[in-house]
């Protein structure tokens, strides 16, 4: 277990994000990116899940049955469509206006989420275990990437899954993902990435396999402006996801 006395807020980035929280489930709002980004988030996840557990993909509800913990939640945009999918789902978030706004959205959508203020070290600590865990945008934001990694990681049931999505810290990354979404485009809000705070994929390696975990996959992920959507790619120099599972 971790030490409890460590932590992996960032209080600058939850009151960044509080800030934000009504506009959660707006698609043409501050999180706009994200709204566009889900439906290549969904089907990874989807693909992946029942790859693993050996699910009928093509039934209304393949997820019954399976515990998801959702870290970094946000206002719910992956824990309602997880839920439709049939698994239980637990949605944490270091923001409390973040999970009042999931809340109500979820009440308003008609769906049970066991949503949670809490953080991965403090769920950890009390012993939560998971099929899967969903940690997508949401390690750049922590301020200890090793303890939250670890926290995780721990808590996913051996032969269960783990999904990191996360931009590169690369040149490129700076000069899309932070320069030009922020200032040109203005897609987030300046100051929502720091480049220092961003994750290769090499350094998530490190705090899995001191878990007992193993990277099975990693994609790219890539923008295409004139289409307007996002698509999977060999190139992760700027947006990547990864799917590790439990030995």
């Amino acid at each position: 277990m971790t030490n409890p006395d460590q932590s992996t807020i960032d209080q600058a980035d939850v009151d960044r994000f509080s800030a934000m929280a009504d506009e959660w489930w707006d698609p043409t709002g501050k999180f706009r990116p994200l709204h566009k980004f889900n439906p290549v988030r969904l089907t990874y996840i989807k693909q992946k899940v029942c790859e693993n557990f050996n699910l009928d993909s093509t039934k209304s509800k393949p997820f019954k049955g399976l515990r998801f913990l959702d870290i970094g939640c946000g206002g719910g945009l992956l824990c309602e469509p997880m839920t439709r999918l049939g698994a239980q789902v637990v949605g944490a978030d270091a923001s409390k206006t973040n999970i009042e706004v999931a809340r109500i959205h979820a009440t308003q959508s008609d769906l049970e989420i066991d949503y949670r203020a809490s953080t991965s070290e403090t769920l950890n600590k009390n012993g939560e275990q998971f099929d899967c865990i969903l940690n997508m945008e949401v390690v750049e934001h922590v301020s200890d990437i090793d303890l939250f990694m670890t926290s995780c990681a721990q808590m996913v049931k051996p032969g269960g899954l783990m999904f990191v999505a996360t931009i590169n810290r690369t040149f490129k990354a700076h000069a899309l993902a932070i320069f030009m979404a922020e200032n040109i485009l203005k897609w987030l809000p300046k100051g929502t990435h720091q480049y220092e705070k961003l994750v290769r994929p090499e350094e998530l390696r490190a705090p899995l396999v001191s878990s007992n975990m193993d990277i099975t996959d990693q994609t790219g992920v890539t923008y295409n402006p004139i289409r307007d959507e996002w698509s999977y790619s060999k190139n992760m120099d700027v947006n990547y996801m990864v799917v590790a599972r439990k030995n």
